[in-house]
């Protein structure tokens, strides 16, 4: 057992990060194609860290009800999901504001 996995890095690589993390982007990238507030990501990764904790428990006897793994798992799920908030609302701004920005990296813009 470690301190940021359970079982071992490659279950939580496929599961947090790659399988809930694809749920996580593309989550935020919704809420963003809608112009949502950046809290409805981090409230909804909430909700799928816990169903993360619940298929580390059913499919890798994980601990269903461990605080801390929970936090690592959410923490990473809500990272993921700002990550691709912040670059759908990058290029909503720039694709449908194009006389007053323009894209300065990936992760901002800057006015014309």
């Amino acid at each position: 057992m470690g301190i940021l996995w359970e079982n071992s890095f490659g279950v939580f690589f496929a599961l947090t990060v790659v399988i809930a993390g694809g749920a996580a982007f593309m989550t935020g990238r919704s809420l963003a194609a809608k112009w949502r507030s950046p809290i409805q990501p981090v409230l909804a990764m909430l909700l799928l860290g816990a169903a993360d904790r619940f298929f580390h428990f059913a499919l890798f006897e994980g601990s269903l009800l461990s605080v801390q793994y929970y936090i690592v798992d959410t923490t990473v799920l809500i990272l993921i999901a700002l990550l691709g908030y912040r670059l759908m609302r990058v290029n909503q701004m720039v694709q449908q504001y194009p006389w007053l920005y323009a894209r300065s990296g990936p992760f901002a813009w800057r006015d014309k």
